[in-house]
């Protein structure tokens, strides 16, 4: 009687085990559905906001003052774009290695935080047209004496977690990797890869131009690092999306073109790098 009842008990148990795994299977598919298929505009426009997911630490796209304002180019940009529409645009603060899975869990609405379009990442997200041209470039301290990537022979290489940077270290690993020591170091943020680096923890880092531009820029002592262009090929920033928000992207689109041709996107251009930059807005 006793190993019957632990038979049926076990069934019980292995039953309750499937039927969980099937409902959790369940629940992510019908989130991949609505993220494929569902177009949100009609909710953005009932609410009269719209969230967009950043790292609030990347100069100069979105960042952090002292007094915890959030500012950057991508900010000023997004609020544009959307009070055309009367749409007040909430930021939110998010993981970056993190922000594919946040904006198909509805977390986020967009990814708006100089974004760039990779092959890789057009397989989960659609893409606005581009607004703005970048370069990676390595970065290193003037005191190592490296002035082209095969000079990091032997020395450690940092990038941030879920950047393009890394994946293009990664997928073209004769342009540096094949130079570097061991396996790049990964980092949260570039601010916690900067403070490596002038401790010499690290001897270069590999990072969007328009992050080290203006980084650089505003140390102390600007002319202890230098910046160095490699072979990797020019990338373009742009709006990641839902694939399902194809009226998002099309208001996006429309918006883009607007502040290119009022003004208003060579205004911030000028705010935050003093030239028109590499816009690619027609």
């Amino acid at each position: 009687m006793q190993r019957r009842l632990r038979r049926i008990w076990w069934r019980w148990l292995i039953l309750i085990a499937l039927l969980g795994s099937l409902l959790s299977l369940t629940g992510c598919q019908s989130v991949t559905w609505r993220a494929d298929h569902e177009d949100t505009w009609s909710r953005i426009e009932r609410r009269h906001k719209i969230v967009i997911g950043l790292d609030d630490s990347f100069v100069p796209m979105g960042f952090r003052q002292k007094d915890g304002q959030l500012v950057g180019y991508d900010v000023d940009l997004a609020r544009a774009v959307f009070a055309r529409y009367g749409i007040k645009v909430d930021f939110q603060t998010i993981d970056w290695s993190m922000k594919e899975t946040e904006l198909r869990n509805g977390t986020i609405d967009a990814i708006w935080n100089g974004y760039t379009v990779t092959p890789q990442r057009a397989k989960k997200v659609a893409f606005s047209e581009p607004y703005l041209r970048n370069h990676q470039v390595l970065v290193t301290r003037r005191s190592q004496n490296i002035t082209q990537f095969s000079q990091m022979r032997g020395k450690i290489l940092g990038v941030q977690t879920g950047s393009s940077g890394q994946s293009l270290v990664n997928a073209q690993p004769k342009l540096l990797k094949q130079y570097i020591k061991g396996a790049p170091v990964q980092y949260d943020t570039f601010n916690d890869a900067f403070i490596d680096l002038n401790a010499d923890r690290i001897q270069g880092l590999l990072i969007d131009q328009v992050y080290a531009d203006y980084y650089i820029k505003h140390e102390n002592n600007p002319a202890a690092y230098r910046t160095i262009v490699g072979q990797f090929a020019g990338e373009d920033y742009a709006v990641g999306l839902r694939k399902g928000d194809v009226t998002l992207r099309n208001k996006i689109n429309q918006g883009l073109d607007a502040v290119a041709k009022d003004g208003q996107l060579q205004r911030i251009n000028h705010k935050w790098f003093g030239r028109d930059a590499d816009s690619l807005v027609k």
